[in-house]
Formats: structure tokens, sequence, C-alpha cells
């Protein structure tokens, strides 16, 4: 088995993906939650490269939500940034300037230098 697990978006086949390392990192941090918290990963205007990433805790997933599940830990993807993200990655990278989530995303055309915005 690959270490990511791969859900298919709606009508592109691209899939977005989410590393064994997110996925600990995740469950770390829902561990001090209340049971039913999910990781929302979202794409909202704004940044300095126009689109930012948004990572917040949610207890409830819409109805055109993907969702992306391992072991009871998810992570939920509203329909609009679906199309931002598709065939993206994401992960958690640790090194010696900090720790934090990342998204691999083939369809930024750039990039900010932190990596939490980029354009298309």
């Amino acid at each position: 088995m690959s270490d990511m697990d791969i859900d298919t978006l709606p009508g592109t086949g691209q899939p977005i993906t989410v590393s064994d390392r997110a996925f600990k990192q995740i469950a770390a941090i829902l561990e001090g939650e209340g049971e039913g918290t999910m990781l929302r990963v979202a794409v909202q205007g704004g940044g300095c490269s126009g689109f930012q990433y948004a990572f917040t805790l949610d207890d409830t997933a819409q109805d055109d939500d993907l969702v992306i599940e391992r072991d009871g830990v998810a992570v939920l993807i509203d329909s609009v940034s679906q199309m931002y993200l598709a065939g993206s990655e994401l992960d958690y990278a640790e090194d010696l300037i900090g720790s934090a989530f990342k998204i691999e995303n083939p369809n930024a055309q750039a990039s900010c230098g932190c990596g939490t915005s980029f354009s298309i």
C-alpha cells in the first residue's frame, strides 16, 4: 500500500492526497479537541500571490465536501477549493526554521516565499 490515501475529485479525475506525516500531525492536533473534530483545508482569496491556503478545525462536514479519512482522522475540502487543489498533496514538514502543513499544488503558477499563498 502507498504511504498516501487518495480520493478522486468528482469530474476531474485528479486526486488530492494526504501524506502519512500529515495524517499523523492532524491526529496529534485533534487529540485535544472534541470528538468529531476534523481539519478543513480551503483556498481563499488574498495573500501576497492572490490566493491563500486556510487550515481550520470544523465539526461539521457539508454535503459537497470532499472527505479524506484514515483511522478516524478526517480532512475536509469544500467544493470550490477542490478545483484549485486538484492533483495536490497535503504534507507536513519539519525543518530547522519551523514546522508546518505544506501543499504541493501543481495548479499554482507562482507562490510566495512562505508557501501559504499562490497564484494560478
